[in-house]
């Protein structure tokens, strides 16, 4: 059995008596229908690019959807299925003048593993997270019903209205809300109310133009303040942030990084007008950016070069834990974007205090949203930054965030669902897991605790 299957990209690493890739619909639902009489718990496997657990099985059977590859191109509309990676969805829009707005890091992500933890990205700013943008779900559910929705089409049983974080972003547990859509169900639910088969996706014209750069300042306050500043700029769809660390950290491989430099912002600017190049030069003036040393452009290679630079940071975050055989220590927790100052000078102090010079900070901070990336060396390291990951998680939802803002929960992180929402909040979720699923048997141990419970795994690689 190979391991590609059992493990995501963080590390974690799971066991499965068996995997399956099925080819059809036919043959999936053979295998669900197999899986119900015989009791086997199934766990859905994407591309494997998650970081908190979810494709790993904690036993039963594993369901690559690999093979679910169709991919139809329609004005306004993709129909993609549950294995389509998003660098061929983005491929093949291109190649029709359409793109597909959201844009998680990873393009080579899996469609259904993007729908099934609502992922979003360095274009949420201006576009948000996959739920805003589909169309139509096929989905099916444990008891062999294959149920087909569009979006607006609503859930057939009542449930609770559950407060939602004041945060832009948000991917932890079922957001239930009277009468609800299916989509806004299925959405985020990580694989373990039903089994994304196939999804209808909105798309829109590509832009005429666009602008990209890379900002650099001298200082973390000059590059927030611009953030800040720049929030309303006309057609800015990315605004990203980078501290002094994390650009220490990749300055090898891009040597052009200035010197001086202790801090950046990633930027997209959509339809930008003949001006906007002077008016960039006049805001970065105004910010007391490094104009002269900072980086422009407007081709596809001008993006595709500054996209790769944005990818090398969670690639070499990877690479250097799990060098010492350890998985990744990333946050996802997000707060209400007039909090995000906040929530930063609250991570600074901790981890000044016992974690300092061995964690990098980027990430989508025009939505409130920081990734604080711990990189331990030893096994004491790793559980220190476990504990200071649930104290940060705390903090963000007293702060009116989330826990999760686009990663979900997974197996990794299911524990911080009970910071997110009281009992009786998460036992309406779990009542729906049980109407959809009554055995238990999708995605057992993803969100919720297993039923007798589970061990959660090794920390180490080992």
């Amino acid at each position: 059995m190979s391991w590609a299957y059992l493990e995501d990209a963080s590390g974690y690493r799971g066991f499965a008596d068996k995997v399956l890739v099925p080819a059809s619909e036919p043959e999936l639902l053979e295998i669900v229908n197999s899986a119900r009489t015989s009791k086997t718990p199934l766990t859905i496997a994407g591309a494997g690019s998650g970081i908190t657990g979810g494709r790993c099985p904690e036993g039963g059977w594993l369901i690559s959807m690999e093979k679910f590859t169709k991919l139809e191109i329609h004005p306004g509309l993709a129909v993609c299925g549950a294995g389509v990676h998003l660098m061929d969805l983005h491929a093949a829009t291109s190649r029709t003048g359409q793109f597909y707005p959201p844009d998680p890091t990873e393009t080579l992500a899996a469609v259904g593993g993007t729908i099934a933890c609502n992922a979003s990205g360095s274009r949420s700013f201006k576009y948000g997270a996959t739920q805003r943008w589909i169309e139509r779900l096929r989905v099916l559910l444990m008891d062999g019903r294959v149920l087909d929705v569009r979006r607006g089409d609503r859930i057939d049983f009542d449930v609770p209205d559950i407060p939602q974080p004041k945060a832009c972003k948000h991917s932890a547990g079922y957001p239930l809300a009277r009468d609800m859509a299916w989509i806004d169900l299925f959405a985020g639910s990580e694989g373990t109310l039903g089994i994304v088969i196939e999804g209808s996706l909105k798309l829109l014209p590509s832009p005429k133009c666009i602008l990209a750069g890379v900002v650099f300042f001298r200082s973390e306050d000059g590059a927030l303040d611009a953030l800040d500043n720049w929030r309303t700029v006309a057609g800015l769809r990315m605004l990203e942030y980078i501290d002094g660390d994390a650009l220490d950290l990749i300055r090898a491989k891009y040597p052009q990084i200035p010197t001086e430099a202790c801090g950046a912002l990633i930027i997209e600017q959509v339809d930008f007008g003949e001006s906007e190049l002077d008016a960039w030069t006049e805001r970065m003036n105004r910010q007391c950016a490094l104009e002269k040393v900072s980086w422009f452009g407007s081709t596809d290679a001008d993006r595709e070069r500054f996209r790769e630079f944005r990818h090398a940071l969670p690639e070499t975050v990877l690479a250097t834990v799990q060098q010492h055989k350890f998985m990744s220590l990333i946050s996802d927790f997000a707060v209400p974007v007039n909090k995000h100052r906040e929530m930063l000078r609250y991570y600074r102090q901790r981890l000044s205090q016992s974690y300092i010079g061995r964690h990098v900070i980027y990430g989508h901070v025009g939505s409130g949203h920081y990734h604080v990336n711990l990189l331990p060396s030893n096994q004491p390291e790793f559980e220190q930054g476990q504990r200071l990951f649930d104290e940060f998680a705390r903090k963000a939802v007293e702060m009116g965030g989330t826990v999760a803002a686009e990663h979900g929960l997974g197996k990794r992180k299911r524990d911080y669902l009970k910071y997110q929402y009281n009992p009786q909040q998460i036992g309406a979720m779990m009542a729906v897991k049980r109407l959809l699923d009554p055995d238990w048997l999708l995605g057992r141990g993803t969100l919720f605790e297993a039923p007798g419970g589970t061990d959660p795994g090794s920390s180490s690689l080992e």
